[in-house]
């Protein structure tokens, strides 16, 4: 028989169309030492609110770590201090756009997709103001990961994997992708939020599945929340360095940048049975998969 559910899933936060999005993307040339930047996704790094304190999980609530498959930033700013206006800071990296679809969105086709311990950008020091960071803001356009779910057929429980892709882009192009086996075709601007799920098989029951909707904003953590806040509709995670981070315009090697997301149960549903097993067709709705904090690590 044919497994037949819908469940809502809202998708990690969403991202505002950047003031400074009219400014060509940073080119990659070899002039000289760079800043390299590099995702690191950490599955221990503390889980933070929307305040950037420590967050609890609701009594109600059950979550889990989801294990990533890739990731992708469009937007990359270093931030002078807990003052400075986002998108007043030193821009250094933001993805192409495009009007393909119509209005002006980051173009999925462009962005590049990497995983822990990957280079997300690098560029040169000498393109870089010279002044002391304290922050960065960094904003993904593109997620994708596996959740474990359970369902019940035929009285037997079946303990499986999903696949989501989310894109949280304040407005997306997307020609087509592949969530996980099954490819997607889209050739349209799809709206920040939107995502897909792609459910495992259960031979001969079900054949697999991709289910698609829309969602609306979850946990963005902003520890400047009352210094410089994110605008309604940004999905920009913001850390600060541990020590002030200096650029002297002098250097004669590369710098490291670790941009360290806390995937710490980033995966966090409303739990019916309250039983800590993620049940979607028997009523169990997901309430949050943000990113759950940034801490930028300079390892050279």
């Amino acid at each position: 028989m044919k497994l037949k559910y819908f469940f809502p899933i809202i998708v990690v936060g969403l991202l505002f169309s950047c003031k400074k999005d009219e400014i060509e993307p940073v080119v990659n040339e070899d002039q000289g030492p760079r800043i390299i930047f590099k995702m690191k996704l950490d599955p221990d790094q503390e889980r933070l609110d929307n305040f950037g304190l420590p967050s609890t999980v609701p009594a109600n609530h059950s979550t889990q770590t989801p294990s990533f498959n890739g990731i992708a930033l469009h937007y990359i700013e270093l931030s002078p201090s807990a003052y400075t206006p986002i998108g007043d800071g030193e821009l250094v990296y933001i993805e192409p756009s495009t009007t393909k679809g119509g209005d002006k969105a980051i173009h999925f086709d462009k962005l590049k997709v990497v995983n822990s311990g990957e280079v997300v950008h690098s560029i040169p020091i000498s393109k870089v103001t010279p002044g002391q960071y304290t922050y960065v803001r960094a904003a993904v356009a593109y997620q994708n990961y596996d959740v474990d779910f359970r369902v019940n057929v035929s009285g037997s429980d079946f303990d499986l994997q999903g696949t989501i892709a989310s894109f949280v882009g304040y407005n997306n192009y997307i020609s087509s992708y592949k969530v996980k086996e099954k490819n997607v075709q889209i050739n349209a601007n799809k709206a920040q939020g939107y995502w897909a799920f792609e459910t495992q098989a259960i031979p001969p029951f079900y054949e697999g599945d991709v289910i698609q909707g829309q969602a609306p904003a979850t946990s963005v953590p902003n520890p400047l929340h009352s210094t410089s806040p994110i605008p309604p509709g940004s999905c920009t995670l913001t850390g600060p360095f541990a020590e002030v981070f200096e650029v002297t315009g002098d250097e004669t090697e590369d710098i490291i940048i670790e941009l360290s997301y806390s995937i710490n149960e980033s995966f966090e549903w409303k739990d019916v049975n309250g039983n800590g097993i993620f049940e979607p067709i028997d009523g169990d709705e997901v309430v949050d998969m943000g990113l759950r904090g940034l801490i930028p690590i300079v390892v050279q």
